[in-house]
């Protein structure tokens, strides 16, 4: 979620209100939750649910925050969540990313070694030492 107002993306009990807010939209169990506001800014907030979880990132001197939403169940409505987010956080521009869970995506290789890593590229007008600080990592066994 991008030009979102820095004061909400640096209130840490508005952002994990609108993490357990989100938790109600998707029609999820919360189970536990927890947040953190960093020094001088940022606040991450998690909730645990029955049927997965969410958390929230912010960089309120970005006015930009990420969502993830996993869920999992017949039941959930995760993209009422992330509408709910977007609404709430009054981000100006965003983008939606839906990713099947538990599927094997087509053009995956099936063996039994470990995925490449993958990075995040810097953002246009960010150094690379920037986009160093907040990179994914990500290692996933595929098993066939």
């Amino acid at each position: 979620m991008y030009d979102c107002p820095p004061g909400l993306l640096n209130d840490v009990v508005f952002v994990r209100d609108a993490v357990r807010r989100a938790a109600q939209e998707a029609r999820s169990t919360l189970l536990h939750e927890v947040q953190h506001a960093f020094e001088p800014q940022g606040v991450t907030a998690l909730a645990l649910l029955a049927e997965s979880h969410i958390s929230v990132h912010t960089w309120p001197e970005k006015g930009y925050a990420a969502a993830d939403v996993f869920t999992c169940g017949q039941h959930t409505r995760p993209e009422r969540a992330c509408e709910y987010l977007k609404r709430v956080f009054q981000a100006r521009r965003f983008q939606m990313r839906k990713l099947p869970r538990g599927m094997m995506a087509p053009n995956l290789p099936r063996n039994d070694r470990p995925s490449p890593v993958v990075e995040a590229a810097a953002e246009p007008g960010e150094s690379s030492e920037e986009a160093s600080q907040c990179r994914v990592l990500s290692f996933a066994r595929i098993s066939g």
